[in-house]
């Protein structure tokens, strides 16, 4: 008896176990599906559109007079006048005199050296004459050929000489009396005046320094790799200067008038001049460009007829990623022509309507699905605005 309770007794603790753990499952409440997520990549996009662009190429500079002159006495003799406007600054015309020597002493010599011509000129005279009455007298005797002498003729050529001498003094006295007057050689403004009223000059002493207001002229770097954006490497190209004039930025139209055909051993530039007319406008309504002002310069290049900008950092070993039209991933080989700033431009290999994915992918790869963010709206509009973007940075880096 005692072992047939040994061995039910497991089995009904047995049996009640089992029958507890099937209640306890089936109050377990089956788990919830998860909702499936989608890790599909988010991007954003650039789009695309082609069209014309000017290649201007940016450089900078100094203003300075194409003409600039320094006067020196060409005489001696003191000061005895100066003129009003011949000072540091001040605007004076062509012929104008703007210092005068002392003339005393040059006049003297000019009446001493046409008195000499006229004693020369009356000896001349007479000489002729004498040689005139000589070969009658030969005429008269007829025997023999006269000699030169008999006929005076060496008499004759030394008064030749010695008018042409006078004459040579007389030239040389008046032009010392035209050099105590020193006038501007052109239209100037006065950089610097070195004498003064009563001063005593020498040959040679400096008088002052002026500075043609005709044309200024500019001379413009450009970097080797830059003049191929350029018709005929800048001649007679079209310039806008931008500067400072009385604290406000003002802009002058100039225009290349060579090429120096030299690249700088220092700068390794090639050099590019280009002139302004009337730089003070003394002849015209306008603002004044003064000498000495520094500028920025954008020389008006070449025409593409089919061109972009690109941000270069999203360019990648010559190519760019792009969504397809089945918002998948695809790299484009582009052909790049030049940098302006942060953007390249890209004349080859995009197509107006691409749309240039501009987000950062952790793992790209060619084909991937991606998926075009919600706020994300293309349109000519935004690409209108980058474009005119890059073509101010355009105008304002100095390349």
């Amino acid at each position: 008896m005692s072992r047939k309770k040994q061995i039910i007794i497991p089995i009904i603790v047995l049996a009640s176990g089992i029958a507890m753990f099937a209640a306890f499952s089936s109050m377990k409440k089956p788990p919830q599906e998860k909702a499936k997520v989608d890790n599909t990549p988010i991007v954003s996009v650039q789009p695309v559109e082609m069209s014309s662009m000017v290649m201007d190429v940016a450089s900078y500079g100094i203003v300075k007079p194409k003409n600039a002159t320094e006067l020196v006495a060409q005489v001696s003799g003191q000061i005895v006048t100066l003129a009003d406007a011949f000072v540091k600054g001040g605007f004076v015309k062509q012929g104008q005199v703007l210092a005068r020597i002392d003339p005393s002493d040059y006049q003297a010599a000019l009446l001493e050296a046409q008195a000499s011509l006229a004693s020369a000129m009356a000896a001349l005279e007479t000489e002729r004459a004498q040689g005139k009455v000589a070969a009658d007298e030969w005429l008269h005797i007829q025997q023999g050929n006269p000699t030169e002498l008999s006929l005076r003729k060496p008499q004759l050529a030394q008064e030749i000489a010695r008018v042409k001498a006078a004459k040579a003094m007389v030239q040389r006295a008046q032009r010392n009396m035209e050099r105590t007057a020193v006038v501007a050689p052109y239209d100037a403004i006065i950089d610097k005046r070195d004498v003064g009223l009563g001063a005593f000059v020498n040959i040679g002493t400096p008088i002052g320094n002026l500075l043609g207001t005709e044309i200024a002229q500019v001379r413009l770097p450009v970097a080797d790799n830059q003049l191929q954006f350029l018709l005929a490497q800048g001649s007679n190209a079209k310039v806008r200067l931008t500067g400072s004039f009385a604290g406000t930025s003002t802009h002058w139209q100039a225009r290349i008038v060579r090429n120096e055909g030299v690249i700088d051993n220092t700068s390794r530039m090639n050099y590019l001049v280009a002139e302004i007319k009337d730089p003070y406008a003394l002849n015209h309504q306008g603002t004044p460009i003064q000498f000495g002002a520094y500028v920025n310069a954008n020389i008006h290049g070449i025409k593409l007829p089919n061109a972009t900008l690109v941000p270069r950092h999203l360019v990648v070993d010559g190519k760019v990623a792009v969504l397809d039209a089945k918002s998948t991933l695809h790299y484009l080989p582009i052909t790049m022509v030049r940098e302006i700033g942060a953007n390249v431009v890209v004349t080859e290999g995009l197509t107006t309507g691409d749309k240039i994915i501009k987000s950062a992918l952790d793992y790209p790869i060619d084909g991937m699905k991606l998926v075009l963010a919600v706020d994300e709206k293309p349109t000519k509009e935004h690409t209108k605005k980058a474009t005119l973007t890059a073509q101010t940075q355009l105008a304002s880096i100095k390349d």
